[in-house]
């Protein structure tokens, strides 16, 4: 190339065509990445809330089985209310403390 001012015009559009590239490149790459950055922490905060919902669930279910009364009357049925329930236990601690007398005063 004879023309100086030829070549420079060239040199600067294929800068500026190389630039260009290099930029759509470099924000399609950072715009890749911020989707699969996006898309983890999505799938992350799916997983915690899972796990949170585990808990829950399982702190529910150890919740009612300490909450649940288990009383079984001497003969092996099964009370039928709470006021039977406390009724017996009453029955039971009064015979208790009857044969408590009367060992402490032999």
């Amino acid at each position: 190339m004879n023309n100086p001012v030829v070549y420079a015009f060239l040199v600067g559009r294929a800068l500026a065509e190389a630039l260009g590239e290099q930029l759509q490149y470099t924000l399609t790459d950072a715009a890749s990445a911020l989707g699969k950055f996006d898309a983890e922490q999505r799938e992350r905060w799916r997983n915690f809330a899972e796990q949170v919902m585990a808990r829950a669930d399982q702190a529910q279910a150890t919740a009612t089985v300490r909450t649940t009364p288990i009383a079984v009357a001497p003969n092996g049925t099964q009370p039928s209310d709470l006021q039977e329930i406390i009724d017996k236990l009453r029955a039971e601690t009064a015979q208790l403390r009857a044969e408590l007398q009367r060992y402490r005063s032999r």
